[in-house]
């Protein structure tokens, strides 16, 4: 089974992230990557739903089994290209030419939950999972780009509640709090996601262009901010 996979319903990519937990290192972002280049450039598709194949967990984000020796040995370089690439995946889906939704299949911490603020919309399972940013616990500060990001998902008052807590919400939380568009028994979920998707068959020169003019921030702090901040000594773990 490959890391991540495609198939197409109609107008809709269904891409499943198989990756175990779907944790973030080179080789999982660069299947995430090559899937994405490959239904843009392969496929007619207009919409694309993201889910995983796990039964619990949609994505723990980070591999820090991967990471935390690279920065414990100093390695900068290798920490750079690693938040390039990483970087280069929520680009791509700010980005991506087509209306993009997050079908949240189970838990989304950490850097799961912020890639899941990276798409147009997001869906939720209400029958197990949360949405949760442990970083505070952990001790890694949030890069600006991801900052960004989370902005244009979440409300600032539940944001600042989220990092500055690390609180797990459930389906309902985040729907009630607009996170989300809809929380669905895990039975209903691919069914109220595909549904939703389906209404969109749009053009996707204009969503591309759409995209561009109202994530120019977001863009320009992931391109520029990110990296050098790591540089800086504040991204510890």
């Amino acid at each position: 089974m490959s890391f991540v996979e495609y198939t197409l319903d109609e107008n809709v990519a269904v891409v499943t992230l198989n990756r175990d937990e779907n944790r973030f290192n080179p080789d999982f972002l660069e299947a995430c990557l090559d899937v994405l280049d490959e239904v843009e450039n392969e496929t007619d598709a207009s919409t694309l739903v993201v889910k995983s194949s796990h039964e619990k967990i949609f994505s723990n984000g980070i591999d820090l089994e991967w990471l935390a020796p690279v920065i414990q040995k100093g390695d900068i370089n290798t920490a750079k290209d690693y938040f390039y690439q990483m970087n280069a995946l929520f680009k791509r889906i700010v980005t991506y030419p087509m209306i993009t939704i997050a079908a949240i299949t189970g838990h989304a911490f950490a850097g799961g939950a912020i890639l899941c603020c990276a798409f147009d919309f997001r869906f939720m399972r209400s029958d197990r999972g949360y949405f949760c940013f442990p970083e505070v616990d952990l001790g890694i500060p949030f890069l600006p780009g991801m900052n960004a990001m989370l902005k244009k998902a979440i409300p600032l008052y539940k944001l600042e509640e989220m990092e500055y807590t690390g609180k797990r919400l459930t389906a309902e939380e985040c729907e009630e709090h607009h996170i989300i568009t809809k929380a669905c028994h895990i039975n209903e979920l691919m069914d109220e996601t595909l549904a939703f998707a389906k209404t969109l068959n749009k053009k996707r020169a204009v969503i591309k262009e759409l995209k561009e003019r109202l994530n120019k921030d977001i863009i320009h702090a992931l391109d520029v901010e990110d990296v050098p901040y790591i540089e800086s000594g504040k991204f510890n773990i």
